[in-house]
């Protein structure tokens, strides 16, 4: 027994020398996109939309990423009864190194719901949660692409909020520019 245990204990401190002791992390998937605008339309999602990024909207998106938008066209879902001013966004950011993938809904040029469905990073994961999250309700743009709201960051997790928050400024240009047509 006394040399079971010390084989035990010497491997446990071998594998924590060498750093491969399995680290755990904090991602996953809470919620399939398609889930989410299954949810958010009551289980009738209309048919998914496509947004055409034209060159000057495209400029917008890379001002708020900081670096430049690589797709051509997003994809978007609208209620189409006659007072359709409400839209579902799936919009991917990278927080750290992976990207962090999130569902927004807009209504009526306001945030009504933020909601992280992917969460790759093994830190920061806290953004995920309705503390969180709450804080963009009724959000709206001002300065063409400013939040009007100030959202508290999260100790340990400056990179996944500040992904989130871009992206729900993304979310709400994407809207306005989606509502003017």
């Amino acid at each position: 027994m006394p040399l079971m245990k010390t084989s035990l204990t010497l491997i446990t401190l071998l594998l924590i020398s060498f750093n491969f002791v399995p680290v755990a992390t904090a991602g996953g998937t809470y919620q399939q996109p398609a889930d989410f605008v299954n949810e958010v339309f009551d289980n009738t999602a209309p048919k998914p939309s496509v947004l055409w990024l034209k060159k000057d909207l495209k400029e917008q998106l890379s001002d708020i990423l900081d670096h430049p938008y690589r797709g051509m066209r997003v994809r978007y879902w609208r209620q189409t009864d006659k007072d359709a001013a409400r839209t579902a966004w799936i919009l991917e950011e990278t927080g750290k190194e992976k990207l962090i993938t999130t569902g927004i809904v807009v209504n009526k040029g306001r945030i009504e719901r933020v909601k992280v469905l992917i969460f790759r990073e093994s830190r920061g994961w806290e953004v995920r949660h309705d503390f969180f999250t709450d804080q963009f309700k009724d959000a709206e743009l001002q300065n063409n692409t400013q939040l009007n709201k100030h959202i508290d960051n999260i100790s340990g997790a400056t990179l996944s909020v500040r992904a989130v928050r871009k992206l729900a400024q993304i979310a709400l240009l994407l809207d306005k520019t989606v509502q003017q047509k």
